[in-house]
């Protein structure tokens, strides 16, 4: 020991006298909100989503560097091709694809490479690509990926063009059919460019375990690979710190140095001790950041971060699940990947917010079905407190459809299971990683493996699969379930006891429960009768539609709940998706499984699992309260108070005790008015009410924010209500509703719910279903005003203001003469009307409905504009053109009629005069009409006036007096110059220059010696 410490001093000193240069650990910065990042490599990618192109359709030579891509669209990733089809009865996607077809497509990327990437490790990371993805730089081969749920890397470094143009193509194969539910098409998921110095982490390298926590303590093992990718050998350390949410260092370890080899890696294990740890759990999410900077040489090369989590947890066979010491029910849900109207295309504040919305009913936990997720899922259970099951595949050697993922299994499986654990696993929020679902000729021997590939990468967590619990009868899925450290079981729960009977060891929970049918604001009756067969082909919201193989909701909670040795349940599902519509199938596209509908808007159910799985009092009650005379309504409420007083236009209709039930009901002959409960929990009460409405009359807009970022990602969804003349919801509305846009956003995707209808959504317009639809709007990267503006025949139009900020300074729009013909402009330049190609060239406005508007920014009207013309084509009836300045409720300065030309693209034209325009002006061109498409618009012009009524007006003021003329003389002794319009008006003389003549004129003029400036 004497003999180690002296060589240690000695060792010390002799460096001293060399000299070693001081580490530089750069500052800390404090900890940073997490939206959307690569957090699962240590954040150092760098965004390489813009400046795609897109072809529909396979080609060849695509991957050639000299391919000639110019008349492919242009397209930001993420990208999801499928739900820009229409819905085709005989796509090859069938009904579990939501009849939308797949097919192939291929993108291609053009890009510099800066001298300064030299001798650098570049790499391009893909979230997630479906399917079949082949992947080429500068043409050569990279590599392919048939499953498109799994991330993956390639390395660009060999094939760059260093300081010269570079081009990645990808070619993509969505083989339909080969999902059971809805998969989209396209690179979908984010895309990364990683440039990292030759020593470096390696890929998803860091490995963050905590192997002992308490309250008072807790350790963290950081084990992290470091590559070696140079030509020789180099001396590494780390140094690790961990920092908490206020960016405050708690612990901190610097590693011993390493001697790495050329070519080759080590893994370095660092212990960091950290007192009174914040715990995560769902109602404490707290994050910590891990840091590790990789020196070499004194200098660090890398930075690689990572949140992390200190929790332990506990399965028990007989009392569940514990977490942090703390016993609870897992309260689950099943949710798909799809996003309803924007498709498959991830959107960071589109998952965040379903999950909000599942957390805000009292959600703890959700199943990733039935595929490894995006990674900002995770990202967002972290910081929200939901558990996670992780889940791989939904089938192994036995395929489900003709080209699923059966057939790369074998050569597959392994790399995409360890992908998707070494990715994920750093994420507090996973507790289980799941191997499967409903397996079809499971064995042992696959079910060994696959969990043997998991406990390869990480052995903290346990290992489960989702089983068709009928299937537990089988002696070889009894034998693959004990095979694994926890049993799933999807339905029938008269099989949970013998289960647990004929294995009390195994550790169950509900993988899957339920499976009711509803439609949101659609009730049938008798309520108690199971009602799976209707020609409107809806199901009923009272909880009384249950497929085949599923319980209600109530039978199923009750199930999980009165056994102690279930530890939770994950229903099926959270949101309705596309795809897989049960029990009917076309014109049916979306599934009725939802506990919230595609829009994010709760059905009654949520209610009822809010009420069990929230403390925060309340009260739901249902149906709606529009009925006909004569009519008896079952009256349901839904709370987690004491007791239920229910009320009927004041009147008491009696008090009912909740104790554990599901729903207490009153039988109430209907009569309009105010159906109202009061709910009583200690001493607080909680107020839930219906109330008849009349007929339509307006719109109300209700969007989720009113401020959001200027980033070209961010969204704001806008709820929107058909209500009454006394602001009441009309439940049973399906007005169809025209939205139009103005400022720096634009129109993603429109939508109502309906599981039956065929209505694009990508589009400007929905039918209201259940008296309500919905509208998304995406920011540009613009800061400035969102209007979007909503209309319906017959209704009052609501608009709202959506403030954008964060972003770049709106640019000043260089002005256009008024006089020149301006084309229809684009649906991405313009308000969400699309567009089509006009039998002249170029692009008309087309299918423009009641309501709605397009915009010209900056036009100039010079001294002033007489009339107004347009070339116009309508099939229909026409309708008129409001021309407004300045805003969609601006000033009307012409009314130009449109009359039916008999034909989309017969064309006429259509004049009238106009008031009042002179200067630059930002033009709203406002369409009303009758229903449906009113005419398309091809270009427009005005004419010019004589301008005599504005000579000499330069405050524009209406009137030419002595404040006129001192602005002349201060124009003329430059002082204070004219612009524009003023300096227009200033020429009295029109001889084409402001000089002493048009100041004579003007003081003679004023003086009243001459009558007009023409004398």
């Amino acid at each position: 020991m004497k003999k180690r410490a002296i060589l240690s001093i000695l060792l010390a000193l002799s460096l001293i006298l060399v000299g070693i240069p001081k580490l530089q650990y750069p500052v800390m910065a404090a900890y940073v909100e997490l939206k959307g990042t690569d957090i699962y490599n240590g954040l150092r990618g760098q965004s390489f989503n813009e400046g795609w192109k897109f072809n529909k359709g396979d080609v060849n030579n695509g991957h050639s560097i000299s391919y000639d891509d110019s008349k492919w669209s242009d397209v930001t990733l993420p990208h999801d091709w499928s739900i820009f089809n229409s819905f085709n009865q005989w796509s090859p996607a069938g009904d579990s694809g939501g009849y939308l077809d797949g097919g192939i497509g291929w993108y291609r990327k053009t890009f510099t490479v800066p001298q300064n990437y030299s001798g650098k490790k570049v790499s391009i990371v893909f979230d997630g690509a479906y399917m079949n993805s082949q992947v080429w730089i500068n043409g050569a081969f990279l590599g392919i990926r048939p499953y498109g749920y799994s991330s993956f890397e390639y390395d660009l470094t060999p094939y760059l063009n260093i300081g010269g143009k570079n081009v990645i193509a990808v070619k993509l194969n969505n083989n339909q059919p080969n999902s059971r539910w809805y998969s989209g098409s396209g690179i979908y998921r984010n895309v990364w460019l990683t440039v990292l110095n030759p020593v470096h982490v390696d890929y998803c390298g860091m490995f963050v375990t905590t192997p002992t926590v308490s309250r008072s303590s807790a350790t963290a093992n950081v084990s992290t690979k470091v590559l070696n990718e140079s030509s020789s050998s180099k001396t590494v350390s780390l140094k690790t710190t961990i920092i908490d949410s206020n960016g405050d260092q708690v612990a901190s370890d610097i590693s011993s140095a390493v001697n790495i080899p050329a070519g080759s890696d080590n893994t370095f294990s660092q212990n960091l001790t950290v007192s009174n740890p914040n715990l995560w759990s769902p109602d404490s999410p707290y994050l910590y950041t891990v840091q590790t900077q990789v020196v070499v040489d004194g200098n660090v090369v890398d930075t690689y971060k990572s949140t992390m989590g200190f929790r332990y947890f506990n399965f028990s066979n007989t009392t569940g699940f514990s977490l942090n010491g703390v016993n609870m029910k897992m309260k689950g849900v099943c949710l798909h990947h799809d996003l309803g109207a924007l498709g498959a295309a991830v959107n960071y504040r589109a998952i965040e917010r379903q999950l909000q919305i599942m957390k805000d009913m009292g959600c703890n936990a959700i199943r990733t079905s039935h595929n490894p997720p995006d990674p900002q899922v995770l990202e967002i259970c972290d910081r929200l407190g939901l558990m996670v099951m992780d889940e791989a595949f939904d089938c192994w050697e036995t395929g489900k459809t003709a080209n699923d993922y059966h057939l790369y299994f074998k050569d597959w499986a392994k790399r995409d299971l360890q992908d998707m654990v070494k990715r994920d696993r750093n994420h507090p929020s996973v507790i289980m990683w799941s191997i499967g679902n409903e397996i079809p000729s499971a064995t042992v021997e696959t079910a060994t493996k696959l969990k043997n590939w998991v406990k390869e990468i990480d052995t903290t967590r346990p290992v489960t699969w989702g089983c068709f619990a009928i299937n537990m009868g089988d002696e070889t899925y009894k034998k693959v379930a004990s095979v694994l450290d926890l049993v799933g079981y999807n339905y029938f729960p008269f099989m949970y006891d013998q289960g647990h009977k004929e294995h009390p060891e195994w550790i169950m929970f509900g993988s899957e429960t339920s499976s009711a049918v509803r439609s949101r604001g659609v009730y049938k009756t008798p309520t108690n009768e199971n009602i799976l067969t209707d020609k409107d082909n809806q199901c009923s919201s009272y909880d009384n539609s249950v497929v085949a193989w599923g319980n209600s909701a109530e039978s199923s909670y009750h199930e999980i709940n009165r056994r102690d040795y279930m530890f939770g349940e994950f229903v099926w599902t959270g949101f309705d998706y596309i795809g897989e519509p049960t029990p009917y199938k076309w014109p049916a596209k979306s599934s009725y499984f939802g506990i919230v509908d595609t829009c994010g808007f709760p059905k009654d159910i949520y209610y009822f699992y809010q009420s069990k799985w929230s403390n925060k009092p309340m009260v739901h009650i249902l149906p709606h309260w529009n009925w006909s005379n004569g009519t008896n309504v079952e009256v349901w409420a839904y709370s987690n108070c004491d007791s239920v007083e229910l009320f009927l236009n004041g009147t008491s209709l009696g008090i009912k005790s909740m104790g554990n039930a599901g729903h207490v009901s009153w039988n109430v002959p209907w009569v309009p008015g105010t159906l109202r409960a009061k709910a009583i929990k200690g001493g607080t009460v909680v107020y839930d009410e219906v109330i008849t409405a009349g007929n339509p009359a307006k719109i109300q807009l209700k969007p989720d924010r009113t401020s959001i970022t200027a980033d070209g990602k961010d969204l704001v969804y806008i709820e929107t209500n058909i209500v009454d003349s006394n602001d009441v919801p009309v439940p049973t509305a399906n007005n169809t509703v025209n939205f139009s846009i103005s400022g720096p956003g634009v129109i993603v995707g429109v939508d109502n719910g309906d599981p039956t209808s065929l209505e694009p959504y990508k589009a400007n317009s929905r039918k209201a279903f259940s008296g309500k639809c919905l509208v998304i709007v995406q920011a540009t990267k613009t800061n400035g005003t969102i209007i979007v503006t909503a209309n319906s025949n017959g209704l009052a139009s609501d608009r709202v203001i959506i403030e954008t900020t964060g972003g770049e300074p709106e640019p000043t729009p260089v002005p256009r003469s008024a006089f020149t013909q301006i084309e229809a402009e684009s649906y991405d330049a313009q308000s969400g009307i699309q567009t089509e190609e006009c039998s002249e060239g170029g692009e008309d406005v087309g299918y423009i409905e009641n309501g709605d508007f397009v915009v010209y920014k900056a036009i100039d009207f010079g001294n002033g504009a007489a009339s107004f013309k347009a070339r116009v084509a309508s099939a229909t009836n026409g309708g008129n053109i409001e021309i407004r300045l300045g805003s969609i409720d601006g000033p009307i300065v012409g009314t130009c009629p449109v009359t039916g030309t008999e034909d989309w693209q017969s064309w006429d034209y259509a004049t009238c005069e106009v008031t009042g325009l002179r200067g630059i002006h930002d033009i709203y061109l406002k369409f009303t009409g009758g229903e449906g498409y009113l005419f398309n618009l091809n270009w427009f012009t005005f004419d010019k006036g004589s301008g005599n009524e504005y000579l000499g007006d330069l405050n524009s003021d209406g009137r030419v007096n002595s404040t006129d003329l001192q602005l002349l003389k201060r124009h003329l002794l430059r002082i204070n110059l004219l612009t524009g319009t003023n300096l227009l008006n200033a020429d009295v003389s029109k001889d084409g220059k402001v000089d002493s003549t048009d100041y004579t004129l003007m003081k003679r003029y004023i003086l009243k010696l001459i009558s007009s400036f023409d004398n």
